[in-house]
Order: C-alpha cells, then structure tokens, then sequence
C-alpha cells in the first residue's frame, strides 16, 4: 500500500484529526499493510498486545469467551477505526479478540512501542488518545447500563434501531439493513439467547413493524419501532 494512500486514511481517523501532514507520513512510514480472510481472526486472547490497528476495509467483531466458552461480542467495527487500543493503557496481553466478519478485511498495524514514542513527541496525540479511550469507555457503560435496566426485547429493538442509525439506507418511511449477522450474533451482542432473539424479530414481523431474512432486515418505520 502507497504512503500516500495511508496518509490519506490516517488523515480521516478521529483520533489522527489534529496532526499535520508530515506528523501522519511519520505514522504513515511505520505502519503496515496487512489482510486476513473472512472469519480469521487477527487476535485472540493471551497473545502478546504489541499492536494497534487501523481497520480499512471491510467488518471486524470484537469481543471475548466467558469461563463457560460463551463467546460475549463487544462492538462491530466499520472502517477508519481504531482497535486493539487498550494495549496503549498498558495491556501486554489481549483480553479480546479481534475477527473478520464476511469480508476479507485490509487494516494497517502500528507497533505499540513506535506509536508511544510519537505520543511522547506530540501531546495533541496524547489528549487525542485520551479522549479516544474514554469514548470507548462510556460505550461499556451505556452497554452496562442496557443490560441492568432494559429487557431483552428493549435492547434487540435499540440494537435494531442504532444499527439502522448507523448503517441503513432509506428508502421513504423504510430502512434497508444489511448487517450479514447472524441471530446468534445478534444474541451475543445484547446480552440475550438465539431463541428470544428469533422470538422477538417474528413478533416485530407479525406486527408489520420489519421484514427480515438471512442478509438483511427492513424496518419500516423507525420512529414506530423505537
């Protein structure tokens, strides 16, 4: 991948948004180009976090394994994210895992080590860093908080409504979604069963509120479903 095509994505990433053009060609010049298959994970838990990585093309799910071996998914990453980040807190060894979803996924790798430097050389880095982390952190609160204080069927409709927010296209008064997730997947990212989440998007069907299939859900009013 040409510098230049990565100062370009570099150039787009929230957290980069501060620097000037020869700070993201220093960051440009030590960052490397890799791509895994669909479903491959590019790191599981206990391996050594020496990385940080930049997501350019295609879906990465987050997450981790309960004691039980129940997989519990975290976040679904688009591109021009930032992951595997907690390593710049001080992690040496991952707690998550990181996996392609259906697509082929291109993302860049930045040592940890040579990343910290350019931190320690640029405090707009460092506060740009910090307000980073916290956003990530208040994501895990307003998770934790839906888990204590909503039902299941309250947090599958809020994972339909804020995905709808995020990646849907509308057509009129519908929403078209195509998240490629499975229901278990949709289960493991609320905090619910396959069986209730197979439940409640029937009994949104039968109530004319969406359409589903295997690839894609449409929600025909997202005001009267939220």
């Amino acid at each position: 991948m040409e510098t230049s095509n990565k100062i370009n994505v570099l150039g787009k990433l929230p957290i980069l948004a501060s620097l000037a053009a020869n700070e993201l060609e220093q960051i440009a010049t030590i960052a490397t180009y890799r791509r895994v298959a669909k479903f491959q994970f590019i790191f599981m838990p206990d391996e050594v976090a020496d990385y940080v990585y930049i997501l350019l093309k295609g879906r990465v799910k987050t997450g981790t394994f309960s004691a039980e071996g129940r997989e519990v998914i975290k976040e679904i990453l688009q591109p021009e994210t930032l992951f595997g980040d907690l390593a710049l807190t001080g992690e040496t060894k991952r707690s998550d895992y990181a996996q392609a979803l259906h697509d082929d996924v291109e993302y860049l790798a930045i040592r940890v080590a040579d990343f910290q430097q350019l931190m320690q050389q640029n405090q707009r880095l460092i506060f740009a860093c910090m307000h980073h982390l916290t956003q990530r952190l208040q994501r895990v609160e307003d998770r934790l908080a839906k888990l204590v204080l909503k039902d299941a069927r309250e947090r599958i409709i809020e994972f339909l409504v804020e995905t709808a927010g995020k990646e849907g296209r509308r057509v009129g008064y519908e929403t078209l979604v195509k998240h490629h997730l499975t229901q278990q997947d949709i289960a493991n990212l609320t905090g619910t069963s396959r069986q209730t989440v197979t439940s409640v998007l029937n009994d949104l069907r039968k109530s004319n509120l969406i359409y589903f299939n295997r690839n894609s859900i449409l929600i025909r009013d997202v005001e009267k479903l939220a």
